[in-house]
This record gives C-alpha cells, sequence and structure tokens, in this order.
C-alpha cells in the first residue's frame, strides 16, 4: 500500500488482492485475487467476490453486492436510492435516518461494459454482459447482452460456450 490510498481499518481485504494507487475503500469487503483500478471509490457495506476486476474511475456505492469472477469497466457508476435528495421534508440536510439503501447484486461472471450506469433494486445475471455506455434500469437475465438506455436484451449467450459465441 501507499500514501495515494485511502484504505479504512474496516476494509476486509482477501488473499493476493491487487490495489492501484489513487483509491478509496471503507468498510467494504474484497475477495481473493480481485483486482482494483486507480481512481475506485467502494463505500462501506459493499462486497466484492473472488477474482474480479474493478477498472478505474469506478464508483460502488454502498449496498451493492458483486460476486465472484465478474468484470467491472472503467467508469462504472451504482447507485442506491431510487429518489435521491439532499434534503428532508423541512429544509434540513438528509441524514442516514432519512433513507434506506437499495441494494444492487451482480451476478457470478457477468460483465458491466465501460461507462455503464446501473441503477438499484436490481440484479444482473449470471454471465450477462452489459454493453458500455448502457444505462439499467431492470434486471438483466443470465446470459443476457444488454445495451443502451434503457439497457435491453439484444441476445444470449448459448449455455456452456465462450462469451463470444452467441445467438441471435
Amino acid at each position: 500500500m501507499n500514501s495515494y490510498n485511502c484504505i479504512a481499518e474496516s476494509v476486509k481485504l482477501g488473499k493476493d488482492v491487487k490495489l492501484s494507487q489513487f483509491i478509496n475503500l471503507y468498510g467494504c469487503e474484497i475477495g481473493d485475487e480481485t483486482k482494483i483500478g486507480a481512481f475506485v471509490e467502494i463505500q462501506r457495506n459493499a462486497t466484492i467476490g473472488k477474482r474480479c476486476k474493478i477498472s478505474s474511475h469506478t464508483f460502488i456505492c454502498e449496498g451493492v453486492v458483486i460476486e465472484d469472477n465478474v468484470f467491472i469497466g472503467h467508469g462504472v457508476m451504482f447507485t442506491n436510492d431510487s429518489y435521491p435528495r439532499a434534503t428532508a421534508r423541512g429544509g434540513s440536510l438528509q441524514t442516514e435516518a432519512d433513507w434506506k439503501v437499495e441494494p444492487t447484486v451482480i451476478r457470478k461472471g457477468a460483465s458491466v461494459g465501460s461507462g455503464a450506469t446501473i441503477l438499484c433494486n436490481l440484479s444482473v445475471g449470471e454471465n450477462a454482459i452489459v454493453g458500455a455506455g448502457s444505462v439499467v434500469t431492470k434486471d438483466v437475465p443470465a446470459n443476457a447482452i444488454v445495451a443502451g438506455n434503457p439497457a435491453k436484451v439484444l441476445r444470449y449467450i448459448e449455455e456452456n460456450v465462450e462469451a463470444t459465441n452467441v445467438r441471435s
């Protein structure tokens, strides 16, 4: 580790985790052999599985669960509040008591392309692929390839074959 990283004592790092410079980790858990790129923030109560790759400039907020063998591209943004507000009724700044974290799950083997935005209260299915720049607003089925704003299913990956072999 180096002086350019902010890693809180509350972070649980697995074995052989690789950390780039300029990262901010607090209260999260990161599984064995995962690689975290530069300029990544992972908030408390977020979980990253084993053998994942989290590319640079990505924001993973509280309530996000990323299972094993997941690829997250550059500049991916997650959300955890469907109706965010700066202030509570009456005008004071919101506190943690004023809202509830809404979860997001990225299932085993999924890939999320660079620049994607993943809204909360959904899951991206096992081995699914989210195209670069997509905005995911609802659940993505297992083995689906989705893209667009909002992301729509383009096709499915055939089971038991490499991701490059797809059917229309």
